[in-house]
């Protein structure tokens, strides 16, 4: 997915319904709305607050930010461009599998890998546990060990996640590159090492450059992962200033800057585009002969895969899977106990009974709000798609890249935007009517699973666009002619000849939306309703006070649903033209 979906327009003879610009600008308005109320912020004075912020935190929220994007992308580069060039032109044991197994971590996200590893990890963990009772070591004066509760583990748990999204779009490229061009170095005496880095590289840039912002901008959202470790970042300063400081100026202040960062990200992943072009002349499905690799070096490529697969799913989800079946057996082993000795309704009895409950509830909250979420999106992108489809102007292009912005910027920052203006309407109905009618209508918008829903909509109506515009795209032009001489009009052919076609695109854009929507936390965590959590919401809870074998079942259920979108695309990378019969070089 790039970071703005790229706009096909298709010049369409006199297009019949002009009432489509009408949906698609309102949408566009009420998607930049959060964001031009954060930016707006930078204009007012929000007095000490901010000023003692500046003096004090702010450097080390600027610093550290930049910090772990700085150690995420050279993470991800290095991890992800590395195995796409492996997988896509070496041949060695087990690449056929590494192929769609790399994509394994997109399904966990960075603070359920916080969580795990800082139980394995630590000095009661099985890691330092066994080494003392290897060496004899009895304190922690005895031995060094990492701290991963510190920012190089954030930076470690944030690449383990992220570098798919570079993996993806760099194996793309290595994919459509031109045959003749690699030949061509390799005949005229290029190493492997040489022609990648030298041609095949630099033809792959935009997409990496592509995949690098996306990741950069998946850091500046965390927050579940940096909080846990006490990594100081603009995001669990916003949630701080907010929530700890009640101050709610300055923590638009901090949005706002961090709103800043993305831009720049946004304007970075541009310019980089725009100063260098390369382009195929080759037939781009001719099949690329690859390099067979042996002896140490298929083994040097085999463990490149498969350590980041293992650090980044395996590892993880085998823990959460053996806390949540040893869970699972002590209330069975209990039950079982009270069974024999009385025939009553135990306090055990209730405690695993609520604990049942509760899970449920917490995933029906989280599978409602990905449910609606989801098909609002679907619905909302269907309208831009085929709006800008009837009437492909400079304004309803611009209108639907401003809807796909939200992406771009973190959740939290949305959150503020959201809840400032809504917050300010619910203070002035309740003004009016306390002095109007002596009535207080209290909060009427504010916490409630419609702002939410919201929320969401902005950060998430991207992903669905993105999906139904490309399959919407591939759909050819005299289709809409044909329909509209046989007296359709634009929604009957919407309905009849469009939907079926890109049917797929919008099964997809419905299932990545829902899983996005499952992860999420920082918008979550700071717009949901009182008393309102999902299942993200409480495995953050229950980590945070120490409780991870508690938190085992949400956060696997969250795992397992992440994996509907990895094996979506590894059906899809399975098809591709790269495992066909290739020619094998030494």
């Amino acid at each position: 997915m790039t970071l703005f979906p790229q706009i096909r327009s298709f010049a369409l003879p006199r297009p019949r319904l002009g009432g489509w610009s009408l949906p698609v600008l309102t949408i566009a308005a009420l998607v930049a709305a959060p964001i031009l109320v954060v930016l707006s912020a930078v204009f007012v004075n929000s007095g000490d607050t901010w000023n003692h912020l500046a003096t004090t935190v702010l450097p080390t929220y600027i610093t550290n930010s930049l910090l772990l994007m700085l150690g995420v992308g050279g993470g991800v580069m290095l991890v992800g461009v590395g195995t796409a060039w492996l997988v896509t032109l070496c041949r060695f044991p087990g690449r056929w599998l590494f192929e769609w197994a790399l994509l394994l971590p997109l399904a966990a996200p960075a603070y359920l890998l916080a969580y795990v590893y800082t139980d394995i990890l630590d000095f009661y963990g099985p890691v330092q546990t066994g080494l003392r009772n290897i060496f004899g070591w009895q304190t922690v004066q005895d031995y060094w060990f990492p701290n991963v509760r510190s920012q190089w583990g954030a930076i470690a748990m944030l690449t383990l996640v992220l570098y798919p999204y570079v993996y993806l779009l760099a194996r793309s490229a290595f994919l459509s590159q031109s045959v003749s061009m690699l030949e061509a170095a390799r005949s005229l005496g290029c190493s492997p090492w040489r022609s990648f880095f030298t041609i095949a590289l630099p033809l792959a840039r935009p997409a990496i450059t592509a995949g690098l912002s996306l990741a950069l901008m998946e850091t500046l959202n965390d927050y579940g992962t940096v909080q846990y470790f006490g990594v100081d970042t603009f995001t669990t300063g916003i949630y701080r200033t907010w929530f700890g400081m009640g101050d709610r100026p300055a923590a638009t202040q901090l949005a706002a800057l961090l709103t800043l960062f993305a831009l720049g990200l946004i304007l970075l992943e541009r310019w980089s585009r725009g100063q260098a072009k390369y382009y195929q002349t080759a037939n781009a499905v001719q099949p690329l002969s690859s390099y067979r690799l042996r002896g140490l070096r298929a083994i040097g490529a085999i463990g490149a895969c498969l350590l980041p697969i293992s650090l980044g799913f395996l590892v993880p989800a085998g823990v959460l899977l053996q806390m949540t079946l040893a869970i699972s057996g002590t209330s069975s082993d209990a039950e079982s106990a009270n069974d024999y000795a009385s025939d009553d309704f135990t306090s055990s009895d209730f405690e695993a009974s609520s604990a049942a409950d509760t899970f449920w509830s917490f995933a029906s909250n989280s599978f409602t709000l990905a449910a609606i979420t989801a098909l609002i999106a679907v619905f909302l992108a269907i309208i831009l798609a085929y709006g800008l489809r009837l009437q492909p102007t400079r304004g309803m292009r611009l209108a639907t890249q401003v809807s796909a912005m939200g992406y771009a910027v973190p959740g939290s920052v949305i959150a503020v935007g959201i809840l400032l203006p809504i917050g300010n309407l619910d203070n002035a109905i309740d003004a009016w009517m306390r002095s109007s009618f002596g009535i207080s209508t209290g909060l009427l918008l504010s916490g409630t699973i419609s702002a939410l829903v919201f929320a969401y909509l902005v950060r998430f109506l991207a992903v669905s666009f993105s999906s139904i515009d490309a399959n919407l795209s591939g759909i050819k032009p005299n289709l809409d002619d044909a329909a509209r001489s046989l007296g359709h009009n634009s929604l009957s052919t919407l309905v009849r000849v469009h939907a079926p076609l890109m049917w797929s695109g919008v099964l997809t854009a419905t299932m990545l939306v829902f899983v996005d929507v499952m992860k999420e936390l920082p918008a979550t965590l700071i717009v949901r309703p009182f008393n309102f959590d999902t299942l993200a919401i409480r495995v953050y809870n229950l980590a945070s006070d120490e409780r991870l074998a508690e938190a085992a079942a949400p956060a696997l259920a969250i795992v397992l649903v992440g994996l509907l979108p990895v094996i979506l695309l590894s059906w899809k990378l399975a098809h591709s033209r790269a495992d066909r019969e290739l020619p094998l070089m030494d």
